[in-house]
């Protein structure tokens, strides 16, 4: 028997093949399709691993907290009063000093030759101005006898006169004699009243070469204390009560004069100096509050002082203690510093969270379903203190939120609690 061929039945059957491919194809792009809008799965996080807080409702207590160093109020920094050798060196820093201790002593022979030649110098002029006396006196001496000796005339010559005009009266003497009497009397009164003058002028020639012998003779001496001052000034002082901070020279160095030589604070008058980052220090006002941790205790303060300028990033906010300080605080102590800024009444805020700055919007998960799982919410900040944030919108009283580290979830916005 012939078997016979049927076209239509074989057309048939490619079709149905067609047909499943094409069914099978859409299905697995419909399973694809479905798979890829499902939402990932949320990961599972051991709760006992967050950090978490609940919001709040009251009063929130802004801070901004800076870390420094105790320094004193009053620092002296003594200098070389006069250039020299450093020949020793009397005290170390750490050391009580008082005003009257020693620090260092210096040398300088040239110095103290200069104070020796002022000496000599003024005994020079001293013996100047005994020479000059003498002279001076032997001068007005003669002045007064060459006057005595004029008015002894003048007086002879008024005796002849008024002899002359007697006997000329009775014409004993001629006119002529009795003229030359009256001019020889004229004369010696024009010179006596010459040799006067001459004693009046001498006397204020001779102060005055006493006076300026004098005044030369203070200038020497005036030379000579500041030779003996700078002697002495060798031997530098601490001049102030304290403790001896810093010694910047060494033996054998040689200084000029003003040249930093130590440094000495008083103990009993400390202050914190604290860096302040920029961006917290333009809310800082002076007499804010201060609490002042020195690792042994917490001491109140107040703001006393804020740099104009930033340094590195940093204002330098100067702290006046209030309080007593602990046992132990000294100059250059490593402090920590809280600086209350203002309490803010009747706000939501929360314990801060580890990323997020202020006045900005981030993503929270809130903890719900009993604590079984967190959803991402998004959050509102406000104002921030240095544990603390403002929350201004996205939570309410009584949420409980995350506030670990999650970006390794920023693709998820859902946990599951274990």
């Amino acid at each position: 028997m012939v078997d016979i061929a049927r076209p239509k039945a074989a057309r048939h059957r490619r079709l149905r093949r067609l047909l499943y491919a094409v069914v099978g194809v859409g299905i697995v792009a419909l399973v694809t399709l479905g798979v890829s809008r499902l939402k990932p799965a949320a990961p599972g996080v051991e709760r006992a691993t967050l950090y978490t807080d609940t919001v709040r409702r009251g009063q929130m207590l802004r801070q901004v907290r800076g870390i420094g160093t105790l320094v004193p109020q009053d620092v002296r920094v003594i200098a070389a009063p006069v250039g020299g050798r450093v020949e020793r060196i009397h005290a170390q820093p750490g050391v009580h000093v008082t005003a009257g201790t020693v620090l260092v002593e210096l040398s300088n022979p040239e110095l103290e030759q200069a104070a020796v030649d002022a000496e000599y110098q003024i005994k020079a002029a001293e013996a100047e101005l005994n020479n000059i006396r003498v002279r001076l006196e032997s001068e007005r001496m003669t002045q007064q006898a060459a006057a005595a000796t004029i008015q002894s005339e003048y007086n002879q010559a008024k005796i002849q006169l008024d002899t002359d005009e007697k006997l000329a009266e009775d014409g004993i003497v001629p006119a002529l004699t009795l003229r030359l009497a009256r001019v020889r009397v004229e004369e010696l009164a024009n010179r006596y009243r010459i040799e006067q003058r001459r004693i009046e002028i001498g006397a204020q020639a001779q102060a005055a070469q006493l006076a300026a012998q004098g005044a030369r003779i203070e200038q020497l001496r005036a030379l000579g204390r500041l030779n003996r001052g700078q002697v002495v000034s060798l031997r530098v002082l601490a001049g102030t009560s304290g403790v001896l901070q810093q010694v910047s020279v060494e033996i054998g160095q040689q200084i000029t004069p003003g040249t930093n030589i130590a440094r000495v604070a008083d103990p009993t008058t400390l202050k914190a100096a604290l860096q302040v980052a920029e961006t917290q220090a333009k809310d800082i006002q002076l007499g804010q509050p201060v609490d002042i941790d020195t690792r042994n205790g917490v001491v109140a303060g107040r703001v006393q002082r804020i740099d104009p300028a930033v340094q590195n990033g940093t204002v330098v906010v100067d702290v006046a203690v209030v309080g007593t300080l602990p046992q132990g605080a000294r100059p250059d102590l490593s402090v920590d510093g809280t600086i209350e800024l203002e309490r803010l009444e009747n706000v939501l805020y929360v314990r801060r969270p580890t990323f997020g700055a202020a006045q900005s919007s981030v993503g929270l998960f809130r903890i719900e379903d009993a604590r079984r799982s967190a959803v991402r919410v998004p959050v509102k900040l406000g104002r921030m203190s240095v544990n603390t944030v403002e929350i201004l919108e996205g939570l309410r009283e009584g949420d409980e939120v995350i506030l670990s580290d999650t970006s390794q979830w920023d693709n998820f916005d859902r946990l599951q609690l274990n």
